[in-house]
């Protein structure tokens, strides 16, 4: 081995010291970057003709566990989808208010209940009479309060929807951007980690719009595919996802009611786009809160029609009128969005006496007249609607406007018991959903750990490669300053 073997071996081990160091730096710089996979770069010694020419550092490459990372990629779409409906949820089961605090459809129907009971012992009183206009109107009010609780969280996942999609459009555009480098880089020889990297980054933001699939591609491309096998284009082949905005009322529907769908190249793809933000809004607008709209618009229907029965139209739609059912599915098409508009009857209103006279006949104007009253006591909240006659069910299916959504209780014969279950069901759904997504977050903590573990920065490696790094680089310093030294003294020997 000659002294310029020596210099050129040492000079190109430092080189590639250097290089390892670079990754190091990056590596430890992306320590907290969610989803990033450790680079590295191996090293192999360099001959020529059996003749050792030092070393030679590889381009740097990530060591992924696929399978944990598709599972991690999925159980975010489940934890996003999870997320976005406890957060609606949230806001309904604020509305829904504290069982037994006064404000909840029970306790507001019981204080209505209760202001009967007085009046049947002051029937004269106009106090009383006002008393119960007022509890009346109370309740009216706290039913068009929840009803527009509902239409507003429906309105705001319609619109989420829209948000989503352009947040989807970008994410795809980014993967197939970065993917393109990729293949180059790859073809080329070239290290295609960082890429990698960042690659996996949108598809995190991704997933958790969408459950999606990454299927590798041999020259390092990768396809994007939903749940359901609809590949996503990722650059622009058949162009965006798109939707349009639309203003929502009880009586939108999808498909078909004036709900646009979500499109992509002419065909709409909405039922392929399951888990996510998406998957949850979709469901939040065509199911869950459909489904409680239903369900309130059923129990005001119920109330409206059960005082009417005991001759006292106490509550009416904005015309004055009581909707009926329908005998056939969708059985609420006559009272879709009822409970968005339940008032008192405007003439109870101007008169409170004909909550004693009843508003079916011109009034007896006897001041000690209990027959309405009692009716009202022992019927309307009661399970008969007469003597020996039960009440009419409840319906708990057909619900909607298009009779395809369905409540989750029995039907109970008394108006309390419908209040308490349509109450008690609403709030279930955000229990349910609350424990549901403590139990997938920990799945997902997991998870993440488990990639930490195998693929993630350790910050105790790092720092033991830069020591040994730095050592390696120290003793090939050295080397090149005996090298220098050597060259001076043969230098100064020739040298008359």
């Amino acid at each position: 081995m000659t002294l310029d073997g020596a210099l050129s071996i040492a000079s190109g081990s430092l080189a590639n010291i250097n290089r390892q160091l670079a990754l190091v730096s990056h590596n430890v710089a992306n320590a907290n970057t969610p989803g990033y996979i450790t680079e590295t770069a191996s090293q192999q010694s360099l001959t020529a003709d059996g003749v050792g020419m030092g070393v030679v550092t590889g381009v740097a490459t990530r060591n992924v566990d696929t399978a944990l990372q598709a599972n991690s990629i999925r159980q975010n779409s489940t934890v996003a989808d999870l997320q976005t409906q406890q957060s609606t949820l949230a806001t309904i089961d604020a509305a829904l208010g504290t069982p037994g605090a006064g404000t909840d459809l029970p306790s507001l129907l019981g204080d209505l209940q209760n202001q009967f009971s007085s009046l049947l012992n002051s029937p004269d009183s106009q106090t009383q009479q006002a008393q119960v206009v007022s509890s009346a109107a109370t309740l009216a009010r706290g039913i068009n309060s929840l009803s527009r609780a509902y239409g507003t969280a429906r309105q705001a996942a319609q619109d989420d929807i829209g948000s989503a999609v352009a947040t989807l459009n970008t994410s795809l555009s980014t993967i197939g951007s970065l993917s393109d480098q990729i293949v180059a880089l790859k073809a080329q020889g070239g290290s295609t980690a960082d890429l990698e990297n960042q690659r996996d980054s949108a598809v995190q933001t991704l997933s958790q719009l969408v459950s999606v699939k990454v299927l590798q591609q041999p020259n390092g491309d990768v396809t994007i595919a939903t749940g359901a096998g609809l590949i996503l284009p990722t650059r622009g082949e058949l162009g965006q996802v798109q939707t349009t905005p639309a203003n929502l009322d009880a009586h939108a529907s999808y498909p078909g009611g004036g709900i646009p769908g979500i499109m992509l190249g002419g065909v709409d793809v909405t039922s392929q786009l399951s888990g996510g933000r998406i998957g949850a809004d979709v469901a939040l607008r065509d199911q869950i809160l459909p489904t409680f709209q239903g369900e309130l618009d059923e129990f005001a229907q119920n109330v409206a029609s059960r005082f009417d029965a005991q001759g006292l139209r106490l509550f009416t739609d904005a015309s004055g009128g009581v909707p009926a059912t329908s005998g056939t599915p969708p059985v609420q098409a006559n009272y879709v969005g009822f409970a968005s508009t339940i008032q008192v009857n405007q003439a109870v209103a101007a008169t409170p006496s004909l909550v004693r006279d009843g508003t079916a006949a011109a009034a007896t104007g006897l001041a000690g007249y209990t027959g309405v009253i009692q009716n009202v006591l022992q019927y309307t909240f009661g399970a008969e609607q007469a003597p020996g006659v039960p009440q009419p069910t409840s319906n708990i299916a057909g619900l909607g406007p298009t009779g395809n959504l369905s409540a989750p209780y029995a039907a109970s014969p008394t108006l309390s018991g419908l209040a308490s279950a349509v109450v008690g069901a609403q709030a279930q759904v955000s229990s349910n959903t609350s424990t549901q997504l403590d139990a997938e977050q920990a799945v997902q903590s997991t998870l993440n750990s488990k990639l930490a573990s195998d693929g993630g920065v350790n910050m105790d490696t790092e720092m033991a490669t830069m020591i040994q790094l730095q050592n390696a680089y120290g003793a090939n310093a050295r080397i090149l300053a005996a090298v220098q030294t050597m060259w001076s003294q043969l230098v100064s020997a020739v040298q008359p």
